[in-house]
């Protein structure tokens, strides 16, 4: 089968205006600086100093300190017209990943990196920020940078919101982007609806009765009764969730036994659950337990089980979808370079703002094969084509222009 994406060597730059263009330097310049000082969730410390000088440099308003190391930064347009407020989020927090890349701007931070592209996220925000603060004239309403920490986890959006990050003024709607690799560059990511899955979490132990390998029968074997639970987790999915809803329900870790003659006497599982449809908040906490409950009493064993919501799903307001659908439209080649119907069981703690406002979260296309440039996200080699710096700064300004007016 023929590919319908654009080749990443003959995407059309000429879409983008002249003065983004030529922003593209310092955007590279920018992504990589903070490509070789990564930091973990609510570390980042040095990513927000150098925002916020950036910020400062610029004659740009903003607050740093918000849930630790969170940033929030105001602009105002000069042109009249209705008074809306539109935020644009970005997340700067990097993952505790050895890089193997061998590049001039590899990470400087032994066992970390940006490994799913949130220094580029940082750098596109940036270059939005000094190209509105430079066309003030072109846009009424006020802009809201939120750059954020710790999206890998533990999650700072929830925290930046109950800071108040969404008021004084109050917020209208918002919009954020995810550079990605399983799109090539050139395409972006948009649909109405769900685009990314809840993300919830389990942890079980599972208490049997050690004993002689030889003598089971004086026993209560903890992987004979973890083996079933795996197993029958599976049929959550496949017969207690309706088919056109889709979800997951993965085991990670199965950890038991010390010595190939001994009966261990605990198990651990864990595991994650990831689904789209808001109407199963709860659902699954409710079945693992039963399943794992059942199945323990039927062996004879007992269990412990830890079960948490880390982020809800990713729903898109259909009004912003729209409004960012228009603007990649006028940005990438289209029809094809627009994919609507994106989805990924990824998750992402953008839910929360999206649960709060009306806005639209969307992928732009990251990936080059041609300059080997699409490991996946998460992987130690993960890199992106910079291209898409550019690219994400014109969405982003557009973005304003229509939303703001």
């Amino acid at each position: 089968m023929v590919s319908t994406f654009p080749n990443p060597s003959t995407v059309d730059l000429s879409r983008l205006r002249l003065s983004i263009r030529s922003l593209q330097p310092q955007l590279v310049e920018w992504r990589r600086r903070l490509h070789q000082q990564p930091e973990l969730g609510f570390q980042e410390k040095l990513t927000a100093e150098f925002v916020s000088q950036k910020l400062q440099a610029w004659g740009i308003a903003h607050e740093t300190g918000i849930a630790q190391t969170g940033i929030v930064a105001t602009i105002k347009g000069n042109k009249s017209g209705a008074e809306k407020v539109l935020a644009i989020r970005a997340d700067m927090d990097a993952l505790p990943i050895q890089e193997l890349n061998e590049v001039p701007y590899k990470s400087q931070n032994d066992g970390l990196m940006h490994a799913c592209g949130h220094d580029g996220h940082t750098a596109i925000a940036l270059g939005t920020a000094y190209y509105l603060q430079e066309h003030r004239q072109d846009f009424a309403g006020t802009v809201k940078f939120i750059f954020q920490p710790a999206e890998e986890s533990p999650g700072g959006a929830k925290p930046m919101i109950e800071a108040g990050v969404l008021k004084n003024p109050n917020v209208d709607a918002i919009i954020g982007l995810h550079l990605w690799n399983n799109l090539p560059l050139g395409t972006v990511g948009v649909r109405a609806g769900a685009l990314m899955a809840a993300v919830e979490c389990f942890d079980c132990k599972i208490l049997g009765k050690g004993g002689h390998g030889a003598m089971p029968h004086q026993t209560v074997d903890s992987i004979i009764v973890a083996a079933q639970v795996v197993n029958a987790l599976q049929t959550i999915v496949a017969r207690n969730v309706n088919p056109l809803d889709s979800a997951v329900v993965t085991v990670g870790e199965l950890h038991a036994g010390t010595k190939r003659n001994v009966i261990a006497d605990t198990a651990w599982i864990s595991g994650t659950v990831r689904f789209f449809s808001p109407e199963l908040v709860g659902f699954f906490k409710q079945r693992i337990e039963n399943i794992v409950a059942g199945v323990c009493q039927s062996h004879g064993a007992s269990y412990d089980l830890n079960y948490w919501s880390l982020y809800p799903p990713v729903i898109n307001d259909a009004g912003m979808a729209e409004l960012v659908r228009s603007v990649a439209e006028e940005v990438v080649e289209t029809p094809v370079g627009v994919v609507p119907e994106c989805q990924t069981m990824g998750g992402e703690d953008m839910s929360f703002f999206l649960q709060e406002v009306p806005g639209c979260y969307f992928f732009l296309g990251a990936a080059n094969p041609e300059k080997k440039l699409d490991y996946p996200h998460h992987h130690p080699r993960f890199d992106f084509d910079e291209t898409a710096l550019a690219m994400g700064v014109e969405i982003f300004v557009r973005c304003v222009e229509k939303f703001c007016g």
